[in-house]
């Protein structure tokens, strides 16, 4: 038997769940009210069925792969829809479960962390990648959002766990005194929640199976287009954490399907293979400047032999003319201004520098395009930043990269360019 659907609602609904509320019914530190995404009302749909799930125990399940506290979500079927990543739980977060990045911090403090990203925003990277995805209609990123969520399957520290039980106690002995908590169960843990794709590999898996058994030309034409949009969006946000394990492909071999004899005739058909690439874990991207330190966190994907093919028409012609207008590019720095800034430690400064380098590799992307170059030949040219020009006077009026954007190249490598 089918459980009953939720009703899509976009804003706080009663709730009986007094013991254990999912979500704030005012804004938090983060300034994320509720799951309600009212320009998305499917996504706004699933995270309504996970709410239900959770309320009738089905608790999210933690992966135990990687070094963050992650965990694979559910319908209220059991099955998983996607995968949530709460801030407090990210590599560096204090109620990380995982103990590597502990030890870490502990052993070698001094290669603790990436001196070129923000700590514990990377809930907000995850969700800024799908948005430079979805407005370069890329879609090789499972669409992802900032969420809450609360479960009991989370990890929180012994006194949230305490303070909920003893909550929890006086509310059933004292119905008065428990109807004046803000909240009784555990609280709601803020992060990113990624739809889940089905019937995918790791990269790295298929490329092995690719030179063992190479593709057809139209098979590798498919794979080449899905390839330049993983470069696009790898080389926009630049992506410090692109192996060939954390990105996944979806192939589906040919099939031969027998067809009757027509006119004494024995022939088959050949169901059309398709490949899809997902790009999961946009974590580690967003830096605020180039890597300048020890490693230089390169794209493994440039090392593939289709990173020395140079870019399509069809990439071209999809995302050249909005890179190309300024106007496009800011709208998209404005976009990511107002994701960034629901953490309570936004700082402005550093998201303007953040843009900067975004501003750097549009421009390097938007030339190399124009050039006929190659990915492998991208990766090569010399980083930029773009910082805006801050002036009292250019408010209100039209902006130009000659005018109001001041363009200057790293003169600092890392130490290890390889790793």
């Amino acid at each position: 038997m089918s459980l009953p659907q939720p009703d899509v609602v976009f804003g706080p609904r009663p709730s009986q769940r007094e013991s254990q509320p999912l979500l704030g019914c005012v804004e938090n530190e983060f300034n994320v009210a509720d799951n309600s995404f009212p320009d998305d009302v499917e996504f706004t749909e699933i995270m309504r069925n996970i709410e239900l799930a959770i309320e009738e125990g089905i608790y999210p399940e933690r992966i135990y792969q990687g070094s963050s506290g992650s965990y694979f979500v559910k319908n209220p079927e059991g099955k998983t829809v996607g995968v949530f990543k709460p801030k407090n739980e990210e590599p560096y977060g204090h109620l990380n479960p995982k103990w590597t990045k502990w030890m870490q911090k502990l052993c070698c403090p001094c290669c603790f962390g990436r001196g070129c990203l923000v700590l514990n925003q990377g809930y907000l990277s995850e969700a800024g990648a799908s948005l430079v995805d979805q407005k370069l209609q890329l879609f090789i990123v499972p669409k992802t959002k900032v969420v809450r969520l609360v479960s009991e399957s989370f990890n929180y520290s012994a006194m949230d766990r305490a303070k909920s039980k003893t909550k929890r106690n006086l509310s059933e002995r004292f119905p008065e005194i428990g109807r004046k908590f803000h909240r009784i169960g555990l609280p709601p843990k803020t992060g990113s929640f990624q739809l889940f794709v089905k019937d995918y590999k790791d990269a790295d898996f298929w490329l092995r199976r690719f030179e063992q058994e190479p593709l057809s030309e139209s098979q590798a034409k498919q794979f080449q287009s899905q390839f330049e949009r993983l470069v696009v969006l790898d080389y926009i946000i630049r992506n410090t954490d692109r192996g060939n394990d954390n990105w996944l492909l979806q192939y589906d071999k040919p099939e031969v399907e027998e067809a009757k004899e027509e006119e004494g005739e024995d022939w088959s058909l050949v169901k059309v293979p398709e490949i899809r690439i997902a790009a999961i874990d946009n974590g580690l991207a967003f830096p605020f400047k180039h890597p300048d330190e020890w490693r230089a966190y390169p794209y493994y994907w440039a090392w593939l032999p289709q990173a020395k093919i140079p870019f399509s028409e069809d990439i071209k012609q999809l995302v050249l003319p909005q890179l190309s207008d300024m106007h496009f590019v800011e709208e998209l720095c404005d976009e990511l201004h107002d994701l960034f800034k629901i953490d309570k430690g936004f700082d402005k400064n550093v998201f303007e520098r953040q843009m900067a380098v975004v501003r750097g590799q549009v421009l390097n992307l938007t030339q190399a395009l124009k050039d006929g170059k190659a990915p492998v030949q991208l990766v090569q040219m010399p980083v930029v930043t773009i910082d805006r020009c801050k002036s009292p006077h250019d408010r209100g009026r039209l902006r130009s990269f000659s005018d109001s954007f001041t363009q200057s190249f790293q003169d600092r490598a890392p130490f290890f360019s390889w790793c």
